[in-house]
């Protein structure tokens, strides 16, 4: 047993010792198939570029047009509701004033003015509720549109530039500003944008 333990110990020795010798003198006991050869010869540079997406958008006409109209419209509904609410939270204060003096000839009378000033209070809630599920949707739809108009410009722009990969570049931690097409792209997203509006 122990020959054999110490036979077998020898040929991986040597095996290791063979293996070493192939690899430190670059001889290699496989051929290089020359199939491999053509599809390294076939790969070609990839070409890639990024877009500072954010930047873009933040500077790009049509957001600022379309944040403009988004405030407009928050602050038309802000001062409905605000308007509304402010009605409401007078006529509470008067109905509790009027309780508290007695104001009211019967009791059923006070109830129906209650009852009243409660579905007014969740007419109001309903009322916020739909405001504020319309701005939502109104933001969405405006950021879907900006990406789609962001999107289908690079399409536009890379007939002619022929990029691979056109990437975002929150994505892109570290990348040679050669490849960054922001200030290019967002100036013809601009001019682009304004030969589409009214003379002023």
């Amino acid at each position: 047993m122990n020959k054999t333990s110490l036979i077998a110990t020898l040929l991986l020795s040597l095996a290791v010792v063979i293996l070493y010798v192939l690899h430190f003198t670059g001889r290699s006991c496989e051929k290089p198939s020359s199939s491999r050869d053509q599809t390294a010869n076939e790969q070609r540079e990839l070409i890639i570029a990024y877009v500072k997406a954010d930047s873009v958008i933040l500077n790009y006409d049509l957001a600022q047009n379309l944040h403009d109209e988004f405030t407009k419209k928050q602050e038309a509904f802000t001062s409905e509701f605000g308007a509304k609410r402010n009605a409401f939270e007078k006529e509470a204060a008067e109905y509790q004033q009027k309780l508290q003096r007695g104001g009211f000839l019967t009791e059923q009378r006070a109830m129906q003015e209650r009852d009243r000033l409660v579905n007014k209070e969740q007419e109001i809630s309903r009322l916020d509720q739909e405001l504020s599920s319309k701005l939502s949707e109104l933001q969405q739809f405006n950021n879907q549109q900006l990406i789609d108009s962001l999107i289908n410009y690079l399409k536009v722009h890379n007939i002619n530039k022929k990029y691979d990969y056109i990437l975002n570049a929150s994505n892109v931690l570290v990348g040679p500003e050669a490849y960054n097409i922001t200030s290019e792209v967002l100036q013809k997203m601009n001019s682009r944008y304004k030969a589409t509006q009214p003379a002023k």
